[in-house]
């Protein structure tokens, strides 16, 4: 067992993860330092939060003193490898880690588990809940985290043999994966399931390329215990091209936008990886039959030949999330979730908060958050759930820009939003790539208009969206991190203001 008395650990980054961490080492003897480039005074909930522990914190930057004598150093999310503080360590041969990846490790030396981690530009979050959800529902104990809700690396002492493990991880957690730099074994430490939902460019303003973001996603598939089973998605371009040449071989070449030579040689890499393995393959499909997995055909969702629901009975909107109901279906399968529990969860469970999550009504207008969409591609999921011409749409969108392409999505705006109003960084930047795609195609862009602040979009939606069947739907389509800690705290701010705003009580 590994053994952490009086080593030295920096955390870099206090929140949620850093915070669970602080908490995980200070319980294990080891000496926790933790930095964060925040105030203390912008800080203060969090230091709140920590109690009394024995740590140490250097706020208001990271100086390379941090690194003098240090034994670990550890990430929390939000916190690049790339920064500068972190590349010095690797230079002075000190590992690296994070929550998610010290979790699996322990997990693997308690012999605790099935396990599963969940991965995938869009959707992750969503699916990982089902899959919490429907193994519940077939009588399993269940231990839901990672970069869903609260990390678990300092509640496993709480979970015994058998209980079910279900992680969401994100490229920044699964980056560190990585033998040349990571802390520890990695051989074998994945987990029972992996299951990749998608790959598309997101958080590019992060990793290099596209190539550098799905190699942080693949690092889930090459540290994987020799009887661990896959789950990849047969719609994506990307996880189809490695599944099978089935597949692969009908598709089209990927965008020229994504580098694809370099990523080409990488799934190149990585098919060879999965079609090495003994473990069966698991698809799923929103309308094609897979050989193992979970499809859709003929209005049915069906898990390994078997019918679940229909698929107007899910009360998840949109067609995306038939394929997260379908993806959630081959995942808990895989450990052994039943289809009458898979169909009890799919019938009932309306949504996961930050969601297109209905937040206010009133005088027929309807207040939507939808703050989880950090990239154009969920927000065009969230935009598509609306049917054009059914409502008048008002747009919020904005945040901070992660440097992915906007045509889809102005595609979207152009078919079915009648007010587009950009705030944030990102804001006017949102509003322009709508008005040039509406300019090259010729048709009328919807009203616009660019404000600063999320409360102000917020004022201006209210004053337009006259009373009858109207929805103000805050689909950002960029992160939070211009004005807010995370996409959960811009989407409290909008419950709150849309509850406040005219027509907006419930």
């Amino acid at each position: 067992m590994t053994d952490f008395r009086g080593q030295r650990i920096v955390i870099l980054g206090l929140a949620r993860q850093g915070s669970a961490l602080a908490r995980f080492f200070t319980r294990a003897g080891a000496q926790v330092t933790i930095s964060d480039a925040a105030s203390e005074e912008k800080l203060a909930a969090d230091i709140a939060r920590l109690g009394d522990l024995p740590v140490k914190l250097v706020l208001g930057g990271h100086p390379p003193e941090l690194l003098d004598a240090c034994d670990l150093l550890c990430l929390s999310g939000g916190v690049p490898a790339q920064l500068g503080i972190v590349q010095e360590a690797i230079r002075r041969g000190i590992p690296l880690s994070n929550d998610s990846l010290l979790t699996l490790q322990l997990a693997r030396q308690r012999e605790l588990g099935p396990i599963v981690a969940i991965t995938g530009s869009s959707g992750k979050t969503t699916t990982t809940t089902l899959v919490g959800k429907m193994l519940g529902a077939s009588g399993q104990c269940v231990h839901v985290g990672g970069n869903i809700g609260a990390p678990l690396i300092d509640r496993l002492d709480a979970i015994a043999p058998g209980d079910c493990i279900v992680l969401e991880l994100s490229s920044f957690q699964l980056e560190l994966f990585d033998p040349r730099w990571a802390w520890g074994e990695l051989q074998g430490i994945g987990p029972d399931v992996a299951a990749i939902l998608n790959i598309t460019p997101n958080h590019l303003d992060r990793h290099a390329d596209m190539t550098a973001y799905a190699a942080a996603k693949f690092n889930l598939l090459r540290c994987l215990p020799d009887a661990a089973a896959i789950v990849l998605s047969a719609e994506d371009a990307v996880t189809r091209r490695v599944a099978s040449d089935a597949w692969r071989s009908s598709d089209p070449s990927l965008p020229a936008t994504w580098a694809p030579a370099s990523l080409d040689a990488l799934l190149a890499e990585v098919e060879t990886l999965v079609a090495g393995r003994h473990a069966p393959l698991a698809l799923f499909h929103r309308s094609q039959p897979v050989s193992n997995g979970a499809w859709g055909a003929a209005a049915w969702l069906y898990y390994q030949g078997q019918p679940i629901c229909r698929d107007d009975e899910l009360r998840l909107r949109g067609e995306h999330n038939i394929s997260n109901v379908l993806a959630a279906a081959a995942i808990s399968g895989a450990v052994g979730a039943t289809v009458e529990g898979m169909a009890t969860v799919a019938r009932t469970f309306a949504g996961v908060p930050h969601r297109l999550e209905i937040v206010a009504e009133a005088n027929g207008v309807v207040w939507v958050n939808d703050s989880i969409a950090t990239s154009p591609e969920r927000a065009v999921a969230g935009l598509r759930s609306f049917s054009a011409l059914d409502q008048t749409l008002i747009l919020l969108a904005g945040g901070k820009d992660k440097h992915l392409p906007w045509e889809t999505f102005a595609d979207e705006v152009l078919a079915r939003v009648d007010f587009l109003i950009g705030f944030g960084d990102a804001g006017g930047m949102i509003v322009r790539k709508v008005q040039e795609r509406a300019a090259f195609r010729q048709q009328p862009a919807p009203s616009t208009a660019i404000v600063h602040r999320l409360d102000e979009a917020v004022e201006l939606a209210a004053r337009a969206a006259a009373p009858g069947k109207a929805v103000v739907l805050l689909s950002p389509g960029g992160a939070s991190y211009d004005a807010y800690r995370d996409f959960e705290q811009r989407g409290e701010h909008f419950r709150r203001l849309a509850c406040k705003a005219p027509g907006g009580a419930t």
